[in-house]
C-alpha cells in the first residue's frame, strides 16, 4: 500500500535513511538522523504543500518518496527535487516504481512542471528507476562529494510534465 506519511512513521523512515548514511554513498549526509530530525524534515515538506509518501506492508515501511523545493528563488516554484529510498531488502520488488508513480501523479495535480532527481554515480538501479519513470539525464558533476574515502559524482535526471 502507498499512503501519505504520518508523524509516527518518522522512526522507521529515519532507520531506512540511516542505513544509507552508514553504508552507502547514495546520500551525502554523514551523520545519522534521530526520528525527531526526520519528523522536522517531513513537516517542512508538508508546509511547502508537497507530498511525502510511504510504501507499507503490514506494519513495516518498505520505502518512501517525497518532493521538495528545487531552489529558493520564486521562478523555480514549479520545479521540485524528488527523492526515493527503499528499506534494505525491499529493492527489486517494484516499490520504487510504485512510490514514484504515486508521487508523480500527485505532483502533476499540484501543477508541478519539472521533477529533478539527483543520483550519486555510479548507481545503476537508481538510474534505471529514474529512466523507467521517463526521466532523462540532464547533467553530471564529477567529484562534487567526498564520502567514505572517495570522491563521488552526481548526475541529475529530469522529467517535465
Amino acid at each position: 500500500m502507498i499512503r501519505p506519511a504520518i508523524s509516527t512513521d518518522s522512526e522507521q523512515l529515519a532507520e531506512i535513511y540511516n542505513h544509507y548514511i552508514r553504508h552507502s554513498p547514495a546520500t551525502f549526509e554523514e551523520w545519522e538522523l534521530a526520528a525527531g530530525d526526520m519528523l522536522a524534515r517531513m513537516q517542512r515538506v508538508a508546509e511547502l504543500g508537497y507530498p511525502w509518501l510511504v510504501a507499507e506492508e503490514g506494519a513495516a515501511i518498505l520505502g518512501y518518496a517525497y518532493a521538495n523545493r528545487w531552489r529558493e528563488r520564486s521562478a523555480y516554484r514549479f520545479s521540485v527535487e524528488s527523492t526515493v529510498y527503499l528499506a534494505p531488502g525491499a529493492s527489486g520488488n517494484g516499490w520504487g516504481t510504485r512510490l514514484y508513480s504515486a508521487l508523480f501523479e500527485q505532483l502533476r495535480a499540484l501543477g508541478v512542471h519539472a521533477v529533478i532527481g539527483g543520483i550519486t554515480l555510479p548507481n545503476p538501479a537508481s538510474v534505471s528507476l529514474h529512466e523507467k519513470m521517463g526521466m532523462r539525464k540532464v547533467a553530471e558533476f564529477p567529484e562534487v562529494g567526498f564520502k567514505q574515502g572517495q570522491w563521488l559524482d552526481v548526475g541529475y535526471w529530469q522529467l517535465n510534465f
